[in-house]
Parts: C-alpha cells; sequence; structure tokens
C-alpha cells in the first residue's frame, strides 16, 4: 500500500527536484501525479540493472562504419 508522502505533483516535483533526489537516493520511491493521474514513478537506480551496448556512438564517423562480412 502506497503512503500520501509518497504521492507528489509534478509541480511539487519541479519546485522541489534536489529535495525528492536525496530522498531517492536513500531508498524511497515515489508516485508523481500530473492533473491528479499518475504519470510515472521515481524510484531508486539500481546498481546491478544492466545495459546492452547495441552502438558505441564514440566509433562513429562521419560517412558510415565498415559492416565485416559484407
Amino acid at each position: 500500500m502506497r503512503h500520501m508522502e509518497n504521492i507528489v505533483g509534478l509541480k511539487e516535483l519541479r519546485q522541489n527536484i534536489n529535495k525528492y533526489i536525496a530522498e531517492v537516493k536513500k531508498g524511497k520511491e515515489f508516485v508523481i501525479l500530473k492533473r491528479s493521474r499518475p504519470v510515472f514513478r521515481l524510484v531508486p537506480y539500481k546498481k546491478e540493472e544492466t545495459w546492452e551496448e547495441v552502438v558505441d556512438f564514440t566509433k562513429l564517423r562521419k560517412g558510415g562504419v565498415q559492416l565485416k562480412g559484407f
């Protein structure tokens, strides 16, 4: 069950973003509302989440890159 203090309006979030960042870093989660409707959740980042590298944009250059095997 969610507590009322975990529900935040978008305007409140914008005006006090640093406060909410600090709370999220401590592990707290928030439901963000816009016009009394939930639009997203603000949750702590989990370091064990992995990202799949699809393209290394640092290796791209003007004209594209060579495709091996074609």
